[in-house]
């Protein structure tokens, strides 16, 4: 039984226009002890995407830096993603093994 629920960006809001191995959503991850995570995931192929964009569009200094996502993946499906939380939840708590910008909240 897992610990955690997640809402997938991709499932539910146009659910048939996702590129699996080439994109970015975000995510809901909810812990059974009332944590609750929002994160932001691209693919490996999306970073290059973006950069790639940054180049035409001329943002971030036309491509010198990226802002990376909350976490990368290989590709945007429920079953990658929950193996991905998953292993994460094993190591420790998401806001200790993924970077800073992950907040954690407790409803009381």
């Amino acid at each position: 039984m897992k610990n955690f629920k997640l809402w997938l960006e991709f499932e539910e809001v146009d659910p048939d226009n996702w590129n699996v191995n080439n994109d970015f959503c975000n995510i809901h991850v909810e812990l059974n002890d009332g944590r609750k995570y929002g994160l932001n995931i691209w693919t490996y192929n999306f970073l290059k995407t973006a950069a790639d964009y940054n180049v035409v569009s001329g943002e971030n200094l036309k491509g010198l830096y990226i802002i990376p996502p909350d976490l990368f993946v290989q590709e945007l499906t429920r079953d990658c993603i929950e193996k991905t939380i998953d292993d994460l939840l094993k190591n420790g708590n998401l806001e200790e093994v993924l970077n800073l910008s992950i907040i954690s909240k407790n409803e009381d």
